[in-house]
């Protein structure tokens, strides 16, 4: 009897193991699928980031030549302002340089205009007046009394 329960007992601990064997069997295959899905989400994820970063060059790329065409753009439409006075490297900051440059352009003008008025010079010979002739010779002011004379 004590064979039969020593086989017994054996016997027991046999399928306990297999059983205890085959449920970690089972759970190292779930995760081993898990890995395994988790890699290729992995990968794809990669792949989506390398494709986003590669987009977001392109992006940048196309940005700096749109912002570089509008700065042309904008030079060539105000000719009146020197092309190293528009300058920046957002469009905010082109228009926030015209805006300004345009401002000092417009204060300029007024300020030229203004001096113009002041000095302003009437159209016309101006009238006449007698010869001075503090800078003759004595021989010289005779001369010009003599005509003068003959004149009247």
């Amino acid at each position: 009897m004590e064979n039969e329960n020593k086989e017994t007992q054996t016997t027991q601990q046999t399928q306990g193991t297999q059983e205890t064997q085959g449920t970690l069997e089972t759970a190292l295959a779930q995760k081993d699928a898990l890995i395994a899905a988790l890699q290729s989400q992995l990968s794809e994820a990669k792949q989506a980031t390398e494709s986003l970063r590669a987009e977001g060059v392109a992006i940048s790329a196309a940005h700096s030549k749109a912002v570089s065409r509008y700065l042309d753009a904008v030079k060539l439409a105000n000719p009146t302002i020197p092309g190293d006075v528009i300058a920046g490297s957002t469009i905010d900051e082109i228009d926030a340089s015209v805006s300004k440059a345009l401002s000092i352009a417009t204060a300029v003008k007024a300020n030229l205009e203004a001096r113009a008025r002041e000095a302003k010079v009437p159209a016309g010979a101006p009238a006449r007046g007698e010869i001075s002739l503090e800078g003759l010779s004595p021989r010289e002011k005779i001369a010009v009394g003599i005509q003068q004379g003959s004149q009247r």
